[in-house]
Order: structure tokens, then C-alpha cells, then sequence
């Protein structure tokens, strides 16, 4: 609990540490035993509008800074993330739960992000051409869209971040950051970070809140707002798009996921496990990307099914914080409740228990990992996102039945296949109508490669090539 001891709980505003107009707080609780961490300050409408100012009064200066300036000042940030990696795995862990290797993980992913657009930061490009009339030359040139509103996720209270900062930094906008309430202490130390990288004040606001919306309805509704970008769930990005629609905001929409997970009947069964707990089991499941859906060859479904279990089976399930541990607690109750229905659902209409499926009496919000097969196909967790450590197994017979039942939602936004054979590799990711698709690998987030989705998974990408122009207005300029 050290770490709790040295890090920021006040708001990051002008590159520094204030208290909350009001006076007001809100506690951060440890989801490993219900306890209390910490007391952080609870920011009002007027504290964003603050931070808004700031934004605004730094912008011009901000987006003419010289891009190796800004490209510097995040690889600075990305060093010193580094540095510090082991402090932010403690404080991941103990805000939200996930095993301690698992927030190491995450920090090294989320650091990635930073070193990466440190780089897109100087080769933000344009183009100069003739006029295909020969009656002039035709200028493009790209220039930052101005300030940005990040609204970041509890279950990667880094990662998320920098996924979105890094980008915004390089291509010259000021950025105001309003993460989850359950998780604000890792950004806020991650605001002294790019304090000590030479970040210049008034460029990075952080905004804790027990209160989202009325924070966020001030800004949303000010002209000099220029874009949100928001992770988090269907429901939530729908209400920001259509609060964004009278200022015609940009918006980049990272939303809900019911990924599935399919498994061939020439696939490597024993590769297919390995990747089946990487996309499923990562961060106990409570992540956009996780495979819900395992839809297998009813070739080979009792042998990919017992094997899964066992392997599910072994997971050592306590406190994060436990360098032991294989999975945490839940973020909190009410995420271990909607699991627990999701379960009870299935299982009540016919679905069989292979492993887990029950709450451990004891502090904090543990489930056990859980494996069922035989689910029907009016079970609620083929149609929802589980966001928890729970597997779903349904066969399927050819490939066009197992590709159908794959699209069968209105999520899109990741899918993961196993086979051998390469033409059925390219005509199922073809057919999947998902933003990213795995082939032979379950994990597939990658700070290089863009990532997003399709259909109610939201639009926009985040991260590679593509990740930077989210920021980046396109300007012609005709020349004579």
C-alpha cells in the first residue's frame, strides 16, 4: 500500500495538483476486499470548465510546438513510464483488481502507445500536386482538431489513456481526461509523469468524478470543444453521439464487444486452448476484446471442451496483489451480479456447469472462472457482453453454420479463429464482420496495429497508422 502513500489524488490542472472547487471527494475502493484506498477529488461542472479554459488558451500554442518537441516530450513520458513500471503495476492491481502479472502487462501495452505516436508525432503528412486542369497546384495539409474530451475505462485504467493521449499529443491537441470513477489514481499519477516529461502546464487536465455527466454536459455543450473520444459501453457511447451531434463534434467510439471464438476441425486443439485462455481469461475477462462465444467443430468440440476446462480449471483465483494469483475479483458487486445472471440463465435453460459458475464467500468480488457447453441458444450471454471469467461452448457442424453463428450479434468488434488450412483462413476472416480478427493467436492488441470496431462496437481506430488522423483535420489549400 506504499504506492497509495506517494500518488496524486487532487485534480491535474496547469500541470499540478488542486483540490476540487467544492471541497468534495469520493473514495477509490480496493475491489480484492471492498476497503477503502482513498479519498480523490470529486471534480465539478466548473472544475472542467477550468480545465477547459486551460485547454483552450494552450491550444494555439500547442499545435505550432515543433513536432520533434512533442515527439520528444513522449518518449520522455514512455521512458519514464518505464521506469516506474513496477509502481504502476502495484497501483493497477490495487484500484482494479487484476492480477498482479497481468498490470505489468498492462503497463508495458500502455507505454507502447506513447513511444509509438512519439514516433507518428514527425511524419504526420500532407500532399502537393498539380491540378489535373494544369490551372494551379493543390495543397493538402493536416492540423490538429483542437481540444479533446477522453472518457477512459475502469478495466485499462492506463492502457485506455494512453491509447488516446499519446495520439491527441502528437498531432498538437490539449486534452482533458475524465477517467472511471472506480480507477481515477493511475491517471493521476500518470499526470505527474508527463509533468516530469517537460509536458507544459495547461496542455493535460485529469478529471476525477463521482459524477460523469454532469461534468461532461458543460463541455460537451462548449464551442471550443472540438472532439471526444470514449471507451466504455454501447449504451453510454450512443448518449455521447448524440450529446455531440449540436456541435457536430469529431467522436472516436471504442464500445461493447461479444467476441467470438471459433475453433475448426483441422485446428491445432492443443494451440486453440492456449489461445482460448489468452482471449478469454486476460484480465479476468473483463475486457471488450474477450472471446464470449466459443463456437467449435462438433468434430472436435469434446476434446477442445475437456481440455479448456482443465485448463480453466487449474486458475488460482485471490487478490491480485498475490503474485500467485492467475485471476482477481470483479471491479465490484454489481459487475459480479450481472455475471452470476448471465450464468444463471444459461444454466437454468439447459446449459451444463463444466467448472466454476459460483461467488466465493469472502471479502471482495470474486467469481470463479467458469466453463459451460450445451448452451441453447436463448441464453442472454450468447446475446450480452460478460465482461467476466466465463466461457460458453456451442458446436456447430460446417463452416458457413459456425461463420453465421460467429456474426449473430449486433457487436463487431473483434473475432478469433482457429484452422490449419489456408484458403478457410482467408474466407473466414473475410467473412467476419468484425473491425479486428485473430487467426491463430488470441491475443491481437497491438499499440502498432489500429484497433476499433464495426456495427455497436463504435467507429473510429485507435493506435497504428490510422490512430493519428482521428486528431487531424484535413485543410486544401488552392494554389495559383
Amino acid at each position: 500500500m506504499s504506492i497509495i502513500r506517494t500518488t496524486p489524488t487532487q485534480l491535474w490542472l496547469d500541470g499540478k495538483q488542486v483540490p476540487a472547487s467544492s471541497g468534495a471527494t469520493f473514495a477509490v475502493f480496493d475491489p480484492s476486499n471492498a476497503e477503502k484506498i482513498a479519498e480523490v477529488a470529486d471534480a465539478t461542472p466548473e472544475d472542467g470548465m477550468r480545465a477547459l479554459d486551460a485547454a483552450a488558451a494552450n491550444q494555439a500554442e500547442w499545435a505550432v510546438t515543433p513536432p520533434r518537441v512533442r515527439s520528444d516530450i513522449l518518449r520522455s513520458a514512455f521512458n519514464l513510464l518505464r521506469e516506474r513500471s513496477d509502481e504502476f503495476a502495484e497501483l493497477i492491481t490495487l484500484e482494479m483488481g487484476k492480477a498482479l502479472a497481468e498490470s505489468r502487462g498492462e503497463v508495458a501495452y500502455g507505454a507502447e502507445f506513447l513511444r509509438w505516436f512519439s514516433e507518428e508525432a514527425v511524419r504526420i503528412a500532407g500532399r502537393f500536386t498539380q491540378a489535373p486542369a494544369g490551372n494551379g497546384r493543390i495543397m493538402v495539409t493536416k492540423e490538429p482538431v483542437g481540444p479533446v474530451l477522453a472518457i477512459t475505462p475502469w478495466n485499462f485504467p492506463l492502457a485506455m489513456g494512453t491509447r488516446k493521449i499519446g495520439p491527441a499529443l502528437a498531432a498538437g491537441c490539449t486534452v482533458l481526461v475524465k477517467p472511471a470513477s472506480e480507477t481515477p489514481l493511475t491517471m493521476l499519477l500518470l499526470g505527474q509523469v508527463f509533468a516530469d516529461a517537460g509536458l507544459p502546464a495547461g496542455v493535460l487536465s485529469i478529471l476525477p468524478t463521482s459524477s460523469s455527466r454532469a461534468l461532461t454536459g458543460p463541455l460537451l455543450n462548449d464551442a471550443r470543444l472540438r472532439k471526444v473520444t470514449f471507451t466504455g459501453s454501447t449504451g453510454v457511447g450512443k448518449l455521447l453521439v448524440g450529446s455531440s451531434a449540436a456541435g457536430l463534434l469529431r467522436t472516436s467510439m471504442e464500445l461493447g464487444g461479444n467476441a467470438p471464438f471459433l475453433v475448426f476441425e483441422d485446428a491445432d486443439i492443443d494451440a486453440a486452448v492456449e489461445g482460448a485462455m489468452a482471449a478469454k481469461m486476460r484480465n479476468g475477462g473483463e475486457a471488450c476484446t474477450a472471446a464470449n462465444r466459443f463456437h467449435v467443430a462438433n468434430a472436435v468440440i469434446d476434446e477442445f471442451t475437456d481440455k479448456l476446462t482443465d485448463r480453466i480449471s487449474a486458475l488460482r483465483v485471490g487478490p491480485g496483489i498475490d503474485p500467485e494469483t492467475d485471476i482477481g475479483p470483479l471491479i465490484n458487486e454489481d459487475q459480479r451480479t450481472v455475471v452470476a445472471e448471465l450464468v444463471d440463465d444459461a444454466v437454468q435453460k439447459g446449459a451444463r456447469i463444466r467448472t466454476g459458475a459460483s461467488a466465493p464467500d469472502r471479502p471482495g468480488y470474486y467469481y470463479t472462472p467458469t466453463l459451460l457447453d450445451r448452451v441453447p441458444s436463448d441464453a442472454r450471454l450468447l446475446r450480452e457482453e460478460i465482461f467476466g471469467p466465463v466461457a460458453a461452448v456451442i458446436g456447430f457442424d460446417t463452416d458457413e453454420e459456425g461463420i453465421a453463428a460467429a456474426n449473430d450479434t449486433e457487436f463487431g468488434l473483434a473475432s478469433y479463429f482457429y484452422t490449419r488450412n489456408l484458403d478457410r483462413a482467408l474466407h473466414v476472416a473475410s467473412a467476419l464482420r468484425t473491425g479486428m480478427v485473430g487467426v491463430n493467436r488470441g491475443v491481437i492488441s497491438d499499440a502498432a496495429a489500429p484497433f476499433g470496431g464495426v456495427k455497436e462496437s463504435g467507429f473510429g481506430r485507435e493506435g497504428g497508422t490510422e490512430g493519428i488522423e482521428e486528431y487531424l483535420d484535413t485543410k486544401y489549400i488552392a494554389l495559383s
